[in-house]
């Protein structure tokens, strides 16, 4: 088109009509539809499927911080490890679709850290082992070259494991290692049990003073007498959920 007309008006009327109705059209090209490339097909180009196999279990961790918006650091020596692994995390909290969360080439640079600081929570890929010593940088710290998940001291108390956990760690390896079901199926069961945590809220949530939204009432979630593991979890959940009364 700039090689056509020699200008970048008419490539920038393109970009309008994309950004504006989700249609350009070319002579050369024919027509660009937006509607014909659903985004969550790009959501699902990892596999769930994949990070279950390497950490079992522990999956429900990475469930856990994601769910509390916690700072997710994946380290592996090569950058598309890095890059496979971390694009694929948000599709366990899928109920957000929420990709910006996602810093999947980071480096021990002044200026980098410090927009990644300006993030309440994230998932941040590292092919420099020395960010494993950066414990101001992470909550949770995946060491994907080992297959190893550390929880940094001061992430612990807000990511205490209880019988809530077992029971989610549990669905997601039975959902994954099920041989019939695709990664999309794993994530439509992962998220059928995330549906059902925040129905645990439901009943202790109360509009705000000002009926802007919902804020969790504390005294009653506590008279509830969840297991201690359980009720903490719900907390820090509606503290990441700006659920909290100020």
């Amino acid at each position: 088109m700039y090689l056509k007309h020699g200008s970048p008006v008419k490539m920038m009327e393109s970009y309008i009509a994309v950004l504006t109705k989700g249609i350009c059209q070319s002579e050369e090209n024919g027509s660009f539809l937006s509607k014909d490339f659903d985004a969550r097909k790009a959501y699902l180009a990892g596999s769930i499927k994949d990070i279950v196999s390497q950490f079992g279990m522990e999956t429900v961790i990475l469930h856990t911080a994601l769910m509390l918006k916690k700072r997710i650091v994946v380290y592996h020596p090569k950058i598309e490890a890095v890059q496979e692994f971390t694009r694929t995390l948000p599709a366990l909290v899928w109920h957000r679709q929420d990709w910006t969360i996602l810093h999947s080439y980071v480096h021990l640079s002044a200026e980098e850290l410090e927009a990644l600081r300006m993030c309440p929570g994230y998932i941040a890929g590292f092919v420099d082992l020395e960010v494993s010593n950066r414990s101001d940088l992470y909550d949770v710290f995946v060491n994907l070259a080992d297959r190893e998940i550390t929880i940094a001291p001061l992430a612990k108390e807000a990511m205490t494991m209880g019988k809530l956990h077992k029971e989610i760690g549990q669905l997601i390896v039975q959902s994954a290692e099920d041989p019939e079901k695709s990664d999309g199926q794993v994530i439509q069961d992962i998220s059928l049990k995330t549906r059902e945590i925040f129905t645990h809220l439901e009943p202790f949530s109360e509009v705000s003073g000002d009926g802007e939204k919902l804020v969790l009432n504390f005294e009653a979630l506590k008279q509830r007498r969840f297991p201690p593991a359980t009720e903490n979890f719900l907390y820090h959940l509606a503290a990441a959920e700006q659920m909290l009364k100020i």
